[in-house]
């Protein structure tokens, strides 16, 4: 790249993260919209927990099995097209909720969404991975990963108040035109580094593209997905995702039918109540990204500096089973902010993502490893819809706890080293980032 190409790259970079961080915001509040609807919407459809479960399971349905074709698109298609895509395409789904009555549409819809937004995470970390050098990579991950917590944390009052408004109908139709409106944003004001770079040196076009055709057809390349899963030290992250994602889908899903039907708080008191564990994980997401970039850059190791923020926020998850002894909505809210905190400290398991990868396969790689993670959110709900199906929450809280220790033991005992794995001696494995 050019040193002017390189100059427009660096003044960019944050302004791209802003638009990650915005899309992702949108992605999560069409993720959690239904959990806000659920009581309104369960009531007049007359819907059963167990029905429900199903329901908050759906998305995940299609987005975890979507994950390993959503990278290869990923990985094969300019993100400029895609992105945009995929947000008008599960905005629309979002939209469509708010028009049908059905157990079967409502599931239908949210198969959609999963489906469209299967490429997205995949998506954002191919953008930081391309913008930002290994030393800050943690850093801006946990900068638009936090758009899932603090998002979510003032959009939760605000999505309660539109439904006391328009009613649950109305949520999802706002939700989806809010998107659709954000996708064209997206379309106008993003563009890949290579963007930058031949529209600054066009000489250099016709080399780029070749380069960038040769990736692209090595992509489409399926033994990639079984040379993702023949690494063990690929193993411990995918698993301790999966586990992170036991926490965050009770919060995304049962979190508000919880303070309503077993807290006995009002619909206006769960959205406040509601936020504050959001706020809490929001700090923890930024501080185990911010904390660990600078860990790395005073020399510690990737072993130090990228594993404890993670271990030690899947060990303070487990704390959500401390609910079960309160009974003060104080007391309850103070165990799960500190477990949600937990959570959004470990949030930053993506940065694995890129130095585990062989450089050529960040985006199979991510998807395999939004795969597994995504499989939480389809046999959590569920879960929890049995065990909760008479009103108490105490099994799915020590399930929730249970996952979150698994989560340690597998970075404990499976990760091991922080290195670019070698797959079958097919990709150059470059040494991680060491200052």
């Amino acid at each position: 790249m050019t040193t002017q190409a390189v100059g427009r790259s660096r003044q960019g970079k944050y302004s791209i993260l802003t638009l990650i961080f915005i899309s992702v915001v949108i992605n999560y509040m069409d993720r959690a919209n239904i959990s806000v609807a659920a009581s309104a919407l369960s009531s007049e459809l007359e819907l059963s927990k167990v029905q429900m479960g199903y329901i908050f399971s759906a998305f995940a349905w299609t987005y975890s099995f979507m994950q390993i074709p959503g990278g290869i698109l990923v990985d094969s298609i300019k993100t400029r097209i895609l992105y945009p895509f995929i947000l008008v395409a599960w905005s629309v789904a979002t939209l469509i909720q708010g028009l049908v009555s059905s157990l079967a549409a409502i599931i239908g819809c949210r198969m959609a969404i999963g489906l469209f937004e299967a490429p997205s995470y995949p998506a954002n970390n191919k953008i930081v991975t391309h913008w930002f050098p290994p030393e800050e990579r943690a850093s801006a991950i946990a900068v638009y990963t936090s758009g899932q917590f603090i998002g979510l944390a003032f959009l939760l009052p605000v999505l309660t108040l539109i439904q006391s408004a328009f009613g649950w109908r109305g949520l999802f139709i706002i939700s989806g035109l809010i998107g659709i409106v954000w996708a064209v944003f997206w379309y106008i004001l993003y563009r890949d580094p290579q963007d930058l770079e031949q529209s600054t040196s066009p000489e250099n076009s016709q080399n780029n593209s070749q380069a960038n055709s040769v990736v692209e057809q090595d992509a489409f390349d399926w033994s990639k997905v079984l040379l993702a899963f023949s690494s063990r030290k690929l193993w411990g992250v995918y698993i301790s995702q999966f586990c992170l994602g036991g926490t965050f889908i009770f919060f995304l899903t049962w979190f508000p039918s919880y303070l309503e039907e077993t807290r006995g708080l009002s619909l206006s008191s769960t959205g406040l109540v509601a936020s504050i564990p959001f706020i809490a994980a929001f700090f923890g997401v930024l501080l185990s990204g911010f904390a660990s970039d600078a860990l790395v850059r005073r020399g510690f190791s990737n072993e130090f500096a990228r594993k404890a923020p993670v271990i030690t926020g899947l060990a303070l998850s487990s704390c959500i089973v401390g609910a079960n002894y309160v009974d003060t909505t104080t007391g309850v809210t103070l165990f799960l902010s500190i477990a949600f905190f937990g959570n959004g400290l470990a949030s930053i398991n993506w940065v694995f993502v890129s130095l585990l990868a062989p450089k050529n396969m960040v985006g199979v790689v991510g998807g395999c490893f939004n795969f597994i993670g995504g499989l939480s959110a389809v046999i959590v709900p569920i879960a929890i819809g049995y065990l909760a199906k008479d009103g108490d929450f105490k099994p799915a809280l020590a399930l929730i706890a249970g996952l979150a220790m698994l989560g340690v033991c597998s970075y404990l005992f499976l990760v091991g080293k922080i290195e670019t794995v070698d797959l079958g001696g097919r990709q150059q494995v470059n040494k991680p980032s060491q200052p």
